[in-house]
């Protein structure tokens, strides 16, 4: 016979609290969706003005506005930033991890050191060079600061699980360097490689500071920009504002949906490995 369950008061209380947290946490976000659906140029939500079956806000952010465009931008910096910045932090961290050569450690270490200077240290220092470069107003600017260190350090640690038996085995059947890395390094390190994406998309999707000094032309400007250009020097018509944010949170929240298997699975063995 099955025993029951018996709920003590701090089972009780535990409870309430991981609810009312929860709660908490959603209740944002369903205002935002909520009131997506109105007109309102005020912040009180009002029942009278939800129309929940009405998508003119959604079709005005859309073509009205240079919200789309915008959007087709972020799209664009995310997918190339994502892609070279594991491609470039899966290299280098296969370099580091698994290849010997003089100074390798303080290399290293170097490269790790600049994680550590704050964003708006280096900010005009690096605009002035764009700016003599010519690269102003365009994706390469916009998508070269998110390929940074962290990425390498995340997948150096995950990649000191991958056993060097294998490489070597590889080396010794006459695999060539490349096809080492890209058939069996690669579909080893998939987990971390994953956690990577997520991290870049985000930072890449949420950046502002970087796009709004780096770009000057309506047709460059990223999601984050165009949010911000919703809200009018007079009125602001917080049902377009609302659209926007919920446009602007559907793409990371669908893409955290479906890798959050492989993203948590990437942090917690970067963790253990090394």
């Amino acid at each position: 016979m099955k025993k029951k369950r018996s709920w003590s008061f701090f089972s009780v209380l535990g409870l309430l609290i991981i609810i009312l947290t929860a709660a908490s946490c959603i209740a944002p976000f369903l205002y935002m969706v909520i009131m997506s659906f109105t007109q309102s140029t005020s912040l009180m939500l009002r029942w009278e003005d939800i129309h929940f079956g009405d998508f003119s806000n959604y079709r005005y952010v859309l073509t009205q506005s240079s919200f789309a465009r915008a959007l087709l931008n972020s799209i664009i910096v995310v997918v190339c930033a994502c892609f070279f910045n594991c491609l470039i932090a899966s290299m280098a961290a296969y370099g580091f991890e698994k290849k010997n050569f003089p100074g390798k450690e303080l290399i290293f270490r170097l490269y790790l050191i600049t994680m550590m200077i704050p964003s708006q240290v280096t900010m005009i220092p690096i605009f002035i060079i764009m700016n003599k470069m010519g690269l102003l107003n365009t994706y390469f600017s916009l998508i070269v600061l998110l390929i940074n260190a962290f990425g390498v350090f995340l997948i150096r640690q995950f990649m000191a699980g991958v056993p060097d038996e294998l490489l070597d085995a590889a080396q010794v059947d006459g695999c060539p360097e490349y096809r080492i890395f890209l058939q069996i390094v690669l579909p080893l390190i998939r987990p971390v490689l994953v956690s990577l994406v997520v991290f870049t998309f985000v930072s890449a999707w949420n950046d502002f500071l970087w796009p709004l000094v780096s770009t000057s032309k309506m047709e460059m400007y990223t999601l984050t920009i165009a949010l911000s250009l919703l809200k009018t020097q007079y009125v602001a018509n917080y049902g377009y504002i609302m659209t926007g944010a919920t446009i602007t949170f559907l793409f990371p929240f669908v893409l955290y949906v479906f890798l959050q298997k492989q993203f948590v699975e990437g942090i917690a063995l970067s963790g253990i490995k090394g």
